[in-house]
């Protein structure tokens, strides 16, 4: 919680610095329109790969293969979408990595290391019905 809290005050203030300088260099206009430009590609790109993914995991359910790949890259689709929602060139460079296939993969083995350190300490509990 402590890492949120200062995150949550970190990044805005690096992107106001990178909103003032790339500012200074293409001039103001160009950053907004920047802006609304990755938002709108960016979001529309979290909303295809999510649709791929859900098609996936459905397609491996249907198989009788839990969609444990599909759904690290489902949760990774879901942070990079908000990511790429909320406005900011950081936030963006962050949101199209981990909403892009081929720069996915090392946040998905972070991810799938987190999840497996949470399993084997007990704080996630995995049942099979």
């Amino acid at each position: 919680m402590r890492w949120l809290l200062l995150a949550l005050l970190i990044i805005p203030a690096l992107e106001i610095g990178v909103f003032i300088w790339a500012g200074n260099i293409i001039g103001p206009w160009w950053v907004v329109i920047l802006i609304i430009l990755t938002g709108i590609v960016g979001v529309s790109l979290a909303k295809r790969q999510g649709i791929e993914t859900w098609q996936r995991a459905q397609l491996s359910m249907n198989q009788g293969i839990t969609p444990a790949e599909a759904l690290i890259d489902g949760i990774c689709i879901f942070v990079g979408g908000v990511f790429l929602f909320s406005p900011g060139f950081i936030t963006d460079a962050a949101g199209f990595a981990l909403v892009l296939p081929f720069t996915r993969g090392p946040f998905k083995r972070m991810l799938q290391e987190l999840l497996r350190r949470w399993m084997n300490n007990g704080t996630i509990i995995y049942r099979r019905w």
